[in-house]
């Protein structure tokens, strides 16, 4: 695992953090035992499902142990792939907007989707976030208090 600390810059502290939710396992889980209750019936094509959900399962739990996402007093760090380490720094001074959307069972588990606008035209949107309400408000709190460079 990196260590997250070594992207800060001097004088720069983490406001808020938070990662993606468990709720990345839910697929992976219900390809499983589906595969698994059709064995008897199905044969090989059920044993299939079960092998994509147990990769599917890999995947995702490498990629929730490797999320996270911190607001600090000067960027937005969010870390959220399976496969590619590379974080994204967003500055607070390039942050336009930044909103959440849940669905019903996202506001039920506390996970949904973040959108981040920056640069005035680059949009980042980010799945399966927990607290994303928490996490937006940080972020608007921190661009509200963030002079910005004319």
């Amino acid at each position: 695992m990196v260590d997250q600390n070594n992207e800060l810059l001097e004088g720069e502290r983490i406001i808020y953090q938070t990662k993606l939710h468990w709720v990345l396992f839910l697929g992976p889980a219900m390809l499983i035992i589906l595969g698994g209750l059709w064995v008897p019936a199905k044969g090989l094509p059920a044993i299939v499902l079960v092998a994509i959900g147990l990769a599917w399962g890999i995947l995702s739990y490498r990629k929730y142990f490797n999320s996270y996402i911190h607001v600090t007093n000067k960027k937005v760090i969010i870390c959220a792939s399976s496969l590619m380490r590379r974080p994204y720094k967003i500055p607070l001074t390039d942050i336009t907007y930044a909103d959440y959307n849940q669905p019903s069972l996202g506001a039920f588990l506390n996970f949904g989707k973040i959108t981040i606008i920056h640069g005035r035209q680059y949009k980042s949107v980010f799945r399966m976030v927990s607290s994303p309400a928490d996490l937006v408000t940080a972020v608007r709190e921190q661009v509200a208090v963030t002079p910005k460079n004319v």
